[in-house]
């Protein structure tokens, strides 16, 4: 067999043998796929979730960083920042996380986990654009309107807040959170 057609049966054994939680196969079948390919950042990624699953961040981190050196992607870049919060680097992870969404900005991960930072270290403004591209992509994901709501309530933009709630329930009239925001906001403006 080729090279090429050995590294995608190991990657793809070691991804069936992560997903069903046996990581000493997934780790072997990685390890073979880098072997059989260095060229390519998911072995690579495979091998650092399973060195996250075993509480061992600095592997982890190194193959993050290994990954990226190789494909500098979203996934090496959210897998870096989540250690690095994890290590209480916050300023690098918000880097990271923000370089991950400029690359996909439909990483989940890195959204919120940007999200989740923007709020511990006051850095909300900040943020905004990457929501924003979000919806751009999916203007449907709820959870991303809804967020953006709430990061705008914390700025006191109490309008644009409201119409993002707006468009939140114009799709869906049952969204209990938003429906209780959008009357919370009311409240105040009354």
């Amino acid at each position: 067999m080729s090279g090429q057609l050995d590294y995608e049966i190991n990657k793809e054994l070691g991804e069936c043998y992560l997903f069903m939680g046996d990581l000493d196969k997934a780790e072997e079948y990685y390890t073979k796929a880098m072997s059989n390919n260095g060229i390519h950042s998911d072995p690579y990624l495979g091998l650092a979730t399973i060195a996250v699953q075993r509480g061992q961040l600095e592997d982890a981190m190194h193959l993050y960083r290994k990954a990226s050196s190789i494909e500098a992607d979203d996934r090496a870049l959210s897998g870096m920042a989540l250690i690095e919060m994890e290590r209480g680097e916050r300023a690098e992870a918000f880097t990271h996380f923000k370089g991950a969404l400029t690359r996909n900005p439909e990483n989940l991960v890195a959204l919120f986990g940007l999200v989740r930072l923007a709020h511990a270290d006051d850095r909300i403004e900040e943020i905004l654009p990457y929501l924003q591209d979000y919806l751009t992509v999916d203007p449907a994901k709820h959870e991303v309107r809804f967020t953006l709501a709430g990061c705008l309530v914390s700025l006191g933009r109490h309008a644009e807040a409201g119409a993002q709630l707006d468009a939140i329930l114009a799709q869906d009239p049952g969204h209990d959170a938003a429906r209780e925001l959008a009357e919370e906001l009311k409240r105040i403006a009354a």
